[in-house]
């Protein structure tokens, strides 16, 4: 009778036993089940650009938090007077050098220093959204910069107000990858000056001259494109076009043509194109190298020295490269 009884209790504890075995496999079928089934997060696009800038336009690009930034960029002398200063290398060039640090995640602030003008920008750049499949179609991000004119005026022939020394740039980037290849960029933009060239006009009821104003805000748009080659080369281009009308000395677009080389922590772009200034409110309001033929330049910009009355056949074109050096923390 013993050795059925405890027959009885092996066998319970044997079903016991199995039926929380199958249990535990149970569960971890389903955990597996749930997982296999469970859609992996959607992330971001990366590498729409591999810089901040493409030539003389920013792009999307904010750097990771903690990343350090050192810009250098060059822009030298237009290539129309050939070898007598040697295609523009040996004319006087402009030189901005800038740093760039990213404190949060999508924000990167820095300052800079241009040679013309002795302009010193602080400038900003934020990440709105960026492009993700299913979600956003297009990276947005905003940049915004401030820059002061600090050249001496000691007998204040240069500014009759310090606020004359002041500038402003907003502009708003729409970029999206294409493939691993193409990326395409729109960047509408606003400059305010708080100083600009004055001009005379006749008044039409009394026929005397009034001085008046170039308009103070103005407004262009920039195309950007960068094409992939190989996993380290791209060719790059850029179209800027003026959209604001003043009465005088309207501003020339600018074309840029150019490649970039791209390690992980560096980029070196060369190009050849219009704009000088490195400043973006400076280029877009005071460009006078225009891209297109038979400029006729004591018209278009009559106090524009060395002009002569002459014509430019192919535009006013010279060479500028960046190089933007990154370390991060």
């Amino acid at each position: 009778m013993k050795i059925s009884i405890n027959n009885a209790k092996n066998r319970a504890a044997a079903g016991v036993y199995l039926l929380l075995c199958m249990l535990i496999l149970n569960s971890s079928a389903w955990a597996q089940g749930d997982s296999a089934t469970k859609p992996e997060p959607v992330k971001p696009v990366k590498f729409t650009f591999q810089s901040v800038w493409i030539a003389d336009n920013q792009t999307v690009m904010v750097p990771v938090k903690g990343t350090l930034e050192m810009d250098i960029m060059h822009r030298f002398g237009v290539i129309n007077n050939g070898y007598k200063d040697f295609w523009g290398f040996f004319a006087p060039s402009n030189i901005r050098l800038g740093v760039n640090y990213a404190p949060i995640n999508n924000l990167y602030v820095g300052i800079g220093i241009t040679k013309s003008n002795m302009l010193v920008d602080g400038n900003a750049k934020y990440a709105i959204i960026k492009q993700t499949p299913g979600k956003y179609p297009v990276s947005v991000s905003y940049y915004v910069n401030m820059a002061i004119d600090t050249r001496k005026d000691v007998d204040g022939s240069l500014f009759k107000y310090s606020s004359q020394r002041y500038s402003y740039f907003n502009q708003l980037l729409i970029a999206r990858k294409i493939n691993d290849k193409l990326s395409v960029q729109v960047a509408p933009s606003i400059s305010h000056q708080n100083s600009v060239n004055g001009y005379y006009t006749k008044n039409d009821s009394t026929g005397q001259e009034i001085f008046k104003y170039m308009k103070f805000d103005h407004v262009a748009i920039a195309f950007s494109a960068r094409y992939r080659l190989t996993h380290v080369t791209s060719v790059m281009l850029n179209y800027d076009q003026p959209i604001t009308k003043h009465a005088t000395n309207n501003p020339d677009p600018n074309i840029s043509l150019g490649v970039e080389f791209n390690t992980g922590s560096h980029s070196f772009q060369l190009f050849v194109g219009n704009y000088y200034y490195i400043n973006p409110q400076r280029n877009n309001l005071f460009n006078t190298n225009a891209p297109f033929s038979y400029t006729d330049l004591t018209k278009t910009h009559p106090n524009l020295e060395g002009a002569n009355g002459t014509k430019v056949m192919g535009g006013r074109f010279l060479i500028g490269f960046n190089i933007t050096r990154l370390w991060n923390y």
